[in-house]
């Protein structure tokens, strides 16, 4: 099988393995942060922090529909100067902590993604983010390192392969954003039937 095909047909047979319950749930816990005020904080290193820029883009604008609020949603990765100073004078492993450490607050919702699960900076996040009593999502693959086990709501990837990891988390920021899109425009509907 040449290369295309087989990243294809592999790709298709960890996409099958998604615990589609568990993105439900994940779905549901964005939708409550959005009918609450609550903020939403995304994080990632390398392609993941891509993968977290596009997933605040995607959250923050395409989720909004007239007569709903809006999704709350700040990019933990966006900010070079603010990442750069915790980086220099704090170290790198403390760039997202020290950011939320200004922000969060109980009930908030952190999502950290990481292909390995062991991203230190990402650890360390969710660590303050479960003192604090937010609610946590990880986007995970391989075994899901130290990360899956640390958050609510562990958003595997069955695979170790880094491109179908990093492939089906921007799918699942995408999916996310069109079930919130569509739950914001039936709750509206719900509204305006009454």
């Amino acid at each position: 099988m040449d290369t295309v095909n087989h990243y294809i047909a592999t790709l298709k047979i960890v996409l099958d393995q998604l615990d589609v319950s568990l993105i439900n749930e994940a779905v549901n816990v964005l939708h409550q942060a959005r009918l609450n005020q609550r903020q939403v904080f995304i994080m990632g290193n390398g392609g993941s922090a891509s993968t977290a820029t596009h997933m605040v883009c995607d959250l923050a604008k395409n989720t909004r529909r007239p007569g709903s609020p809006f999704l709350r949603v700040i990019g933990l990765t966006d900010n070079m100067a603010i990442l750069s100073a915790y980086a220099n004078d704090e170290g790198y492993e403390n760039v997202f902590a020290q950011q939320l450490a200004n922000l969060i607050r109980p009930d908030d919702v952190v999502i950290g993604i990481s292909t390995s699960g062991k991203s230190p900076n990402v650890l360390r996040a969710i660590e303050l983010a479960n003192e604090v009593g937010a609610v946590t999502i990880g986007l995970t693959g391989f075994d899901a390192g130290l990360l899956g086990p640390m958050v609510d709501y562990n958003l595997h990837v069955p695979s170790d392969c880094i491109e179908h990891v990093e492939d089906l988390h921007l799918m699942l920021g995408h999916l996310m954003t069109t079930a919130l899109r569509e739950m914001a425009a039936q709750q509206n509907d719900f509204h305006y039937a009454i």
